[in-house]
């Protein structure tokens, strides 16, 4: 139960440079919904929001992306509870969360970059992205934001005409806009503006590394946390993220499919009627290696995936704490048998049967050597599509000593289903402190222990750039050669290099998983 709320005509209110704000207090914290940080025309580039007189309230979230697809109700739901909210183009919005409302209180800022790629998901898609404990418990100031995305964001319209310079980046330039918009106004939030972290998982993982190759947004944010944010995949890979595009192909197949003949009556149709002409063509384009957008370009803007043409030397000065979790496909898998009474014959056969006899044996091996304890039915759902790029990103980044890289793996087994290693996402309630939003999460006298070790991690990295925390085994820096990486679990633990020759194993032999609407290719 909320022990204080207070929401008046007079309070609680903050001057930002474009006008005032009311907001609300939950127990200690200040909280406003839906800022407008920029504002943008369809397939153009976002300017500063207008000004405004009076006071304006922020006690509602603004719109949400529009989406290509909304997800369908399933039993994910438990697993990954979701909200839905009124979608817009005119989604430039952000959300404050903060314990103080003193310019001089200087408190870390935390920028939560939302999931789903670069074509889904919102800022409040989560249940567990509220950002109330974080910032209670952790006394930071968190701030969470929308964007463009799918053909909104990532569509490249500039060869039909100069205004749509940077089209192809203009998700990631709203991004931008939004670090301006906090590093112009968090101080009215009791924030620093010269102490922000990035922190995103999967595609806002994707989001961080992205930002930080991006010259625009230097000096906007000082540490990155990237969770399940590199993917070796079609359209997430770095085949996605490097050359040069022409988006004439997928913008005219578009518009012969819409039946309109000029650019200016693309940027005047309905969203959906968009939609749904681009989800008819954008196969037979593809087809013929031609570009249909989706995901960032390199450009003069955006410069490139690090991994392609290596970190910008700007990029070379931000810490950077990077991890996947150990069944990252677990809620796309088939059911197995019963992980506690599965004999070790019919353990073996299953290994076998995904991997192949003759690797079956090995494979077994170098698991057991790298999770000693771990149950086999890991072994059958083991990822490496994330986390085989994430060791590429944490060998190539810990070459530079200008800033340290963190490595971490999460590996907790929830109580779910006789017990379930973890999958997508599942790490978010506990990053935020909110396993109590997600019932799941909740194993008696062990997540609480855990939440406590990760979220004082995540927090205590935004503070110092250094997540140690008296709560958790001694961890350090990963240098070249040598992955020190936090296995967190029911006991966490450091391991250097413990995974190297599984996941190269595993790189050659695993199957195929589908991800969307996509195979992933080893």
């Amino acid at each position: 139960m909320i022990s204080n709320f207070l929401c008046s005509t007079t309070a609680p209110i903050v001057q930002t440079k474009y006008g005032k704000l009311r907001g609300f207090v939950a127990d200690s914290t200040y909280t406003f919904y839906g800022i407008k940080y920029a504002d943008a025309e369809r397939f153009q580039l976002p300017k500063p929001p207008k000004s405004w007189e009076g006071v304006k309230d922020a006690l509602g979230y603004g719109y949400v992306c529009p989406l290509m697809s909304q997800d369908k109700p399933g039993s994910g739901e438990m697993k990954v509870p979701h909200r839905y909210w009124p979608m817009d183009e005119n989604c430039q919005y952000l959300n404050i969360w903060t314990q103080s409302l003193d310019t001089s209180a200087k408190k870390p800022v935390m920028v939560w970059l939302h999931g789903g790629g670069f074509a889904a998901g919102s800022s409040i898609e989560q249940a567990a992205y509220d950002g109330k404990n974080m910032s209670q418990y952790g006394d930071v100031v968190v701030v969470s934001i929308n964007h463009r995305l799918n053909i909104l964001g990532y569509l490249d319209v500039s060869p039909f005409g100069e205004k749509y310079k940077n089209s192809a980046n203009a998700g990631s330039a709203d991004m931008v806009a939004a670090l301006k918009w906090i590093h112009e106004n968090i101080e009215a939030f009791g924030g620093d503006p010269e102490n922000v972290t990035l922190f995103g998982q999967s595609g806002g993982g994707m989001k961080v590394w992205t930002l930080m190759q991006i010259p625009e947004a230097d000096g906007l944010f000082h540490k990155g946390i990237v969770q399940s944010g590199l993917l070796d995949m079609i359209g997430f890979g770095e085949s996605a993220f490097k050359g040069k595009v022409d988006g004439t192909e997928i913008v005219s197949a578009m518009m012969k499919e819409m039946g309109i003949e000029t650019i200016e009556e693309l940027e005047k149709a309905p969203y959906n009627k968009m939609a749904q002409a681009y989800q008819k063509v954008f196969m037979d384009v593809a087809k013929e290696g031609k570009y249909v957008g989706g995901n960032p370009v390199a450009d003069d803007f955006y410069l490139g995936d690090p991994l392609v043409v290596g970190f910008t030397e700007h990029a070379k000065t931000i810490p950077i704490m990077i991890g996947t979790v150990l069944d990252e496909f677990l809620g796309f898998a088939p059911g197995r048998p019963d992980r506690n009474t599965m004999t070790a014959e019919e353990a073996r056969a299953m290994i076998a049967g995904v991997y192949g006899e003759k690797n079956a044996d090995q494979m077994i091996a170098l698991f057991k050597k790298a999770y000693p304890g771990k149950n086999l039915c890991d072994l059958a759902i083991l990822d490496s599509d994330f986390r085989a790029p994430t060791k590429r990103f944490i060998a190539e980044k810990s070459k530079y000593d200008q800033s340290p890289t963190y490595s971490y793996l999460f590996a907790f087994d929830f109580p779910i289903d006789e017990g379930a290693g973890p999958w997508h996402c599942s790490e978010i309630p506990f990053v935020f402190h909110n396993t109590e939003l997600v019932p799941v999460c909740n194993k008696p006298g062990v997540s609480d222990k855990l939440e406590h070790q990760m979220f004082s991690a995540w927090v205590n990295f935004a503070k110092y750039g250094d997540p140690n925390d008296a709560s958790l085994p001694a961890w350090a820096a990963c240098k070249p050669g040598d992955e020190a990486c936090m296995i967190f679990d029911e006991e966490c633990e450091v391991r250097h290099n413990h995974d190297n020759e599984l996941i190269a194993l595993h790189r050659t032999c695993a199957p195929k998983f589908g991800f969307g609407n996509v195979e992933i290719q080893h």
